[in-house]
């Protein structure tokens, strides 16, 4: 039996968050593309290596703590609760992160949690 998207998802978090590259790379496709709106824009990621060394460079705070994945058939919603900012929490935020035969093949990010939600068309009761 293979693994849900969400469980992929899930696993690929707690893969960044213990630093462990290796796996996360295990789970991107070659071609992933990583971006905020635009795959096109500077400081997109066009693909694996690109994706990896973002995060290499990525803040030293961590990723945050994960709120939620919601499924959305072969993308999820991805809700996380990043680090307090000088001592001032930070508003959740969320990306869509596609699949393709268990491999990641684009995740973007989006402003606010609602607006992933209504671009992948997936409700969230929290």
């Amino acid at each position: 039996m293979s693994a849900t998207n969400v469980e992929l998802a899930r696993q690929g978090y707690e893969a960044v968050k213990r630093g462990d590259l290796g796996e996360v790379g295990e789970l991107l496709a070659e071609d992933v593309t990583w971006h905020w709106g635009d795959p096109m824009a500077e400081g997109a990621c066009r693909n694996r290596e690109q994706a990896l060394a973002f995060l290499r460079r990525a803040d030293r705070r961590g990723p945050g703590e994960l709120i939620d994945v919601i499924d959305a058939g072969d993308r999820v919603v991805v809700i996380l609760q990043p680090p307090p900012v000088d001592g001032e929490p930070a508003p959740a935020r969320a990306q869509i992160t596609t699949f393709r035969n268990g491999k990641v093949i684009e995740m973007a990010g989006y402003p606010t949690v609602e607006a992933a939600l209504a671009a992948a068309g997936a409700e969230w009761r929290d």
